[in-house]
């Protein structure tokens, strides 16, 4: 009997090595040495703690992802200035103002509306800042995102007015679904639409040129598919915190 009890105590305690011993930098680094090098990790740090970003910060890493402006906002105020900021969440236009000054990449820009606040806000900070046009291809009706219509009305009516844009590509999410054949051919859909984009409208213009798709539960799909950016938070930093 006790012989049994000491084998269960030394399992415990190899497991809970194991898990002391992946720490988020080298999750980060695990991550990064199994994607190809035109592979840009955003780290997910949304509803984690500043020491949690910090310890992947000293690791290596320098672009994380939120997507509640109050969030960002207190984030980017505490943490430090060189960290590329990516706005990855839905984004309503009356919150544009308050990230305009320091934001990297706004990932989910789902109308004409909200490019011409992004515009209008970048032009008073004197920047130009990045977006990416958000397809919709989900099934799930909480997803957001533009139709590939609305999308090519942009590209063909506003662009020239967007001076304080630069529209560097797609953002899609798959369907939250344990059917990779669906998942891959969503991102299928939204790479080939990218193409399609690329050769119309975007031809003579070398910023037009990432996909941000993939998150940790199919990033690699993702990758295979055309991915340029992926966005990973709990294989990195473990499960959310609420």
């Amino acid at each position: 009997m006790a012989f049994g009890h000491l084998f269960i105590s030394t399992q415990l305690l190899t497991c809970n090595f194991q898990l002391i011993k992946m720490s988020i930098p080298e999750n980060i680094n695990n991550i990064i040495s199994n994607i190809p090098s035109n592979v840009k990790l955003v780290a997910v740090s949304k509803t984690k703690p500043n020491s949690d970003i910090l310890e992947a910060y000293d690791g290596g890493c320098k672009v994380f992802g939120e997507n509640k402006i109050q969030d960002l906002v207190k984030k980017y105020e505490e943490l430090p200035k060189d960290i590329e900021w990516h706005m990855i969440g839905h984004l309503q236009t009356n919150k544009v103002k308050y990230i305009a000054p320091f934001i990297s990449l706004i990932h989910a820009v789902d109308s004409i509306k909200l490019l011409k606040t992004i515009n209008k806000e970048a032009a008073k900070n004197n920047r130009t800042i990045d977006c990416l046009i958000q397809i919709k291809i989900a099934e799930e009706e909480t997803k957001f995102g533009m139709s590939v219509s609305d999308a090519k009305v942009i590209f063909e009516n506003n662009l020239p007015e967007l001076s304080n844009i630069n529209i560097i590509g797609l953002m899609g999410m798959a369907s939250f679904s344990d059917d990779k054949n669906q998942v891959r051919n969503e991102f299928k859909y939204i790479s080939s639409k990218f193409s399609e984009f690329k050769s119309n409208y975007f031809s003579d213009n070398s910023i037009f040129k990432e996909i941000s798709m993939g998150m940790s539960g199919d990033y690699k799909i993702a990758i295979e598919e055309g991915s340029t950016i992926i966005r990973v938070g709990s294989t990195i930093f473990g499960h959310r915190n609420y």
